[in-house]
């Protein structure tokens, strides 16, 4: 792991300057963002550094004066729409030649990747990897000064970069990263290659982060990491995830706390019983299990059974019967036989998901499984992932027609995507709740109210206003 030295964090704001002299005011900044929430936190960090250099947002591309691309490699199609949407863009470079269009993050990290764009997309002036974002001040001056075509290969062995600018997108909600990076190369997963090995950020610079957050009137604080219960083992400091967790709750002021991601082998009792003492903790888990199948799971590079996933959930209920539990599944593993398939439905129905994120298995290259010669055909895929989304939806809509008649505490964040006449927030489950918009709940925006749960749909709660 590389510390970024202050004497560095000083030359890039040193860079920001150059480039708001030089660009003067009126330059307007794009950012478009495909993938995690890490890389939504990633584009607020390049936001930020934008506005520092005397940008503004941009209400589209056509009156962009720099597009930043921040690209995903999770799964083909995150690669192929970023392309897509990287390739519109050569129009309005032909109307506009002075605009600056600069590709970032986990896709452009892979070096086929990085050539493909380098070699079919001259009109893309600069290339970032995710461990070089901190220099994009840099990069950017260098081009307005040259006018030349840069491609940054990433510094492989990672880093850490604090105090940085951050443009928010919103001001009650924050994503706060504690980790980058991941050691546990599931034989599917490009992260570890694109992201870095495991490093993670000093508690007092993270604790710091969140109580500025506090000041500023955020209700929902999210802490990030491709592995949160890694959190601290590359430190000799003596704080795990969980001290992590409760040090954040301790903290004073009106707000919620969540994380993402936690990964079965090392999620433990502790942070689960940390959770259930601390008031500001969301009754909510994230616990990816990819597969319901032992044999998969081992194939996958997992590290843990479907017994020791199970028990882990039941002690969860155990400690706080409330909460709402989340997954992620892979369907069509290469090699994943009907009955394999079958076992994962069965877990489903065992372990009743309040919801998941399901995914069609995607061949990444430099990963193991990518190699393997028993591929599923779509077809299969297609079919079982359609099977799955049934079991899971039923569950769903089950789970959530209980909650019709209970009160539950809901961020209101604004007005819903599908009707102007609703709100919408997310409960203590992360469930969406959409209530109607009056003089009364247009009052609670962006603040806590208690909603009386009236109606129930698969993907959503309705409700009014409690008090």
């Amino acid at each position: 792991m590389k510390i970024i030295s202050q004497n560095e964090i000083d030359r890039q704001y040193a860079c920001m300057e150059k480039v708001r002299l030089l660009n003067g005011t009126g330059k307007r900044v794009l950012v478009r963002t495909f993938g995690c929430q890490q890389n939504e936190a990633d584009s607020e960090r390049l936001a930020g550094m934008a506005e520092a250099m005397g940008y503004v947002r941009a209400d589209s591309p056509d009156d962009a004066d720099l597009i930043l691309v921040n690209t995903c490699a999770v799964r083909e199609h995150a690669e192929q729409r970023a392309l897509s949407i990287t390739g519109q863009y050569k129009h309005l470079k032909e109307k506009n030649p002075n605009l600056i269009i600069g590709v970032c993050g986990c896709m452009v990290t892979q070096e086929h990747r990085l050539n493909t764009i380098k070699n079919s997309y001259p009109y893309v002036d600069f290339l970032i990897g995710t461990g070089m974002l901190y220099r994009f001040p840099e990069i950017l001056l260098a081009h307005l000064e040259n006018d030349k075509r840069l491609f940054f290969n990433d510094e492989v062995e990672g880093n850490i970069a604090e105090g940085l600018p951050v443009s928010r997108e919103s001001k009650i909600k924050a994503w706060v990263s504690v980790m980058y990076g991941c050691n546990n190369f599931c034989t599917y997963c490009v992260v570890p290659y694109v992201r870095g090995r495991e490093r993670s950020r000093q508690p007092d610079a993270i604790l710091a982060e969140v109580k500025s957050l506090i000041a500023d009137g955020v209700r929902e604080i999210t802490l990030l990491g491709q592995n949160v219960n890694s959190y601290g083992k590359d430190l000799d400091c003596g704080v795990d995830f969980a001290d992590l967790v409760k040090e954040i709750c301790s903290l004073d002021g009106d707000f919620i706390l969540r994380f993402m991601t936690s990964h079965p082998k090392d999620a433990n009792r502790k942070l689960i019983d940390t959770m259930a003492e601390c008031g500001k903790c969301a009754r909510q888990f994230h616990l990816p299990m990819q597969s319901g199948s032992g044999r998969v799971l081992t194939a996958m590079n997992r590290r843990y059974t479907p017994e020791g996933y199970l028990e882990l959930i039941q002690y969860m209920r155990s400690r706080m019967p409330d909460i709402a539990i989340s997954s992620d599944i892979i369907v069509g593993f290469p090699g994943e036989t009907d009955a394999e398939f079958e076992e994962t439905l069965e877990m489903l129905k065992k372990v009743q998901f309040d919801m998941t994120y399901s995914f069609i298995y995607s061949p990444r290259e430099l990963t193991p499984a990518a190699k393997l010669d028993c591929q599923i055909p779509a077809e299969v895929k297609s079919a079982r992932m359609e099977r799955l989304l049934a079991v899971q939806n039923e569950i769903s809509l089950a789970k959530n027609l209980a909650a019709v008649g209970t009160i539950q505490r809901v961020l209101i964040e604004g007005e819903s995507k599908s009707s102007a006449d609703m709100l919408t927030g997310r409960a203590d489950s992360n469930k969406l709740v959409h209530i109607p918009r009056t003089p009364e709940s247009e009052a609670k925006l962006g603040s806590f109210a208690n909603i009386r749960i009236t109606r129930a749909e698969t993907f959503a709660l309705f409700g009014e206003l409690a008090d």
